[in-house]
C-alpha cells in the first residue's frame, strides 16, 4: 500500500495480487464531514493516468457536495479494469475491505462502470457505501441527477432568456444515457422542442419515437442553433476550439468537468453565453446518496435540497452579472467560502451542519 500526502488528505493506492484489482481512493477533504464520491471502473491506459482521474474528481467532489446543502466531505475512488470484462464479487468484496479499512473518512457510491449490484457486492464488506435502495429508499440517483438539472436549465432559461416555462424553449441534449434521456423526457414534459445525438442508434431512435425530438449527429449537436445546450455525456467538451462555435445562449447539462480549462468559462462569459457549472446543477445524485447514507426516509429531505439547486445557480448568476467574473469561478469562490467557514466552525469545536 501506498498513500500521498499533498493537496489531498489522503491518497491511497492498492493492488491484490490474488484478484488482480487494483485501485485508488483519493480523500480530497475532510472538513464538511465524511469524503463521499462514487467509485469509477474504467479501463485506464496507465495508473498515472487513474491517479489524475481520481485527483481531479475527488477535488470536484468536494466543491460539489460544499454547494449542495450536504454534511460531506469530496473523495472519489477508481477501479482500473480491462475493456470488457466485468468485476468479479471477489474483487467487489476486496474494494469494500479497503474502504472499511478507512474508518468511514471515505463514503463509495455508483459512478461510471459500475451498478447498484456491484454496490451491493462492496457492501458485504464496508458499511461505508451508499445508494444501494435496500431500505426501500435511495437507490439509482439517476433520476434525481435528471430533475436537478431540469430545475438548473429553468433558472437558467429565466436568467437568460426571461422565461418563466420551457414550453416551446429549444434544447439539444448531447447523450441519452441514463442521466441524459430521463432529463430529455422531462423537458419533453415541460413542452420544450427537443435535439439530441448520442453514439448509441437505439438511444436516438427511441428519443426520436417516444419524445419526438430531432436526431443530430454527435459531432453537431454542440453546435445547434438552438436556446440550450445540455453537454450529459464526457467532460471536457468545452474548449477554445468549440466554445467558438456554439450557437446557444445557456449551457446547462449532466456532464461532470464539461470546462476543459478554468479559462473557458471566462471565454463563455465574453461571448455571453450563461455557463451553468457542472458540480451545482448536477448535484441530484449526490443529494440522493447523502440522504440515504444519512438514513434521510422522507422525500422532502432529497426534494428540497434538489429544488435549491435552481437557488444556488440564480445567486451564481446574479453575483456573476454583478461583478463580471464567469459563472464558474463565482460557483469555485462560494465552495470555497462554505468550506472556510466550516474550519473555522471545526477550530471552534463546533462543525457546521448543512
Amino acid at each position: 500500500m501506498q498513500v500521498f500526502e499533498g493537496g489531498h488528505e489522503q491518497v491511497v493506492i492498492r493492488e491484490d495480487a490474488a484478484t488482480g484489482l487494483r485501485a485508488i481512493i483519493a480523500i480530497h477533504s475532510t472538513v464538511l464531514g465524511p469524503a463521499a464520491g462514487g467509485c469509477r471502473h474504467w479501463a485506464y491506459p496507465d495508473t498515472a493516468s487513474a491517479l489524475s482521474d481520481a485527483l481531479r474528481l475527488s477535488q470536484g467532489m468536494t466543491f460539489k457536495n460544499a454547494l449542495a446543502d450536504i454534511p460531506f466531505g469530496g473523495g472519489k475512488s477508481v477501479i482500473l479494469g480491462r475493456p470488457g470484462v466485468s468485476l468479479t464479487p471477489r474483487q467487489l468484496e476486496t474494494f469494500g475491505t479497503w474502504v472499511d479499512e478507512l474508518g468511514g473518512r471515505y463514503v463509495t457510491a455508483e459512478d461510471v462502470g459500475m451498478q447498484v449490484s456491484d454496490l451491493r457486492a462492496v457492501a458485504r464488506s464496508t458499511r461505508f457505501v451508499s445508494g444501494l435502495g435496500t431500505a426501500g429508499f435511495g437507490g439509482d440517483p439517476s433520476p434525481h441527477t435528471a430533475l436537478g438539472v431540469l430545475n438548473g436549465i429553468e433558472a437558467a432559461v429565466r436568467a437568460r432568456l426571461g422565461r418563466d416555462n420551457l414550453d416551446g424553449v429549444r434544447v439539444a441534449v448531447q447523450g441519452l444515457g441514463s442521466v441524459g434521456f430521463q432529463l430529455a423526457t422531462l423537458l419533453r414534459q415541460r413542452g420544450a422542442r427537443l435535439r439530441v445525438a448520442d453514439l448509441s442508434e437505439e438511444r436516438v431512435g427511441r428519443a426520436v419515437k417516444a419524445l419526438g425530438a430531432e436526431p443530430m449527429d454527435v459531432a453537431d449537436v454542440l453546435f445547434a442553433d438552438v436556446d440550450v445546450v445540455a453537454p450529459c455525456a464526457l467532460g471536457g467538451v468545452l474548449n477554445a476550439d468549440s466554445v467558438p462555435r456554439l450557437r446557444a445562449t445557456v449551457v446547462a447539462g449532466a456532464a461532470n468537468n464539461q470546462l476543459a480549462t478554468d479559462e473557458v468559462g471566462d471565454l463563455l462569459t465574453a461571448r455571453g453565453i450563461l455557463y451553468a457549472p457542472d458540480y451545482v446543477i448536477n448535484a441530484g445524485g449526490v443529494i440522493s446518496i447523502a440522504g440515504e447514507y444519512l438514513g434521510q426516509q422522507d422525500p422532502e429531505w432529497t426534494a428540497g435540497r434538489i429544488r435549491g439547486i435552481a437557488t444556488r445557480l440564480s445567486a451564481i448568476f446574479e453575483r456573476a452579472a454583478a461583478t463580471g467574473e464567469s459563472t464558474s469561478r463565482i460557483a469555485d469562490q462560494m465552495a470555497r467560502e462554505r468550506l472556510t467557514r466550516a474550519a473555522r466552525s471545526e477550530l471552534q469545536g463546533d462543525r457546521e451542519v448543512a
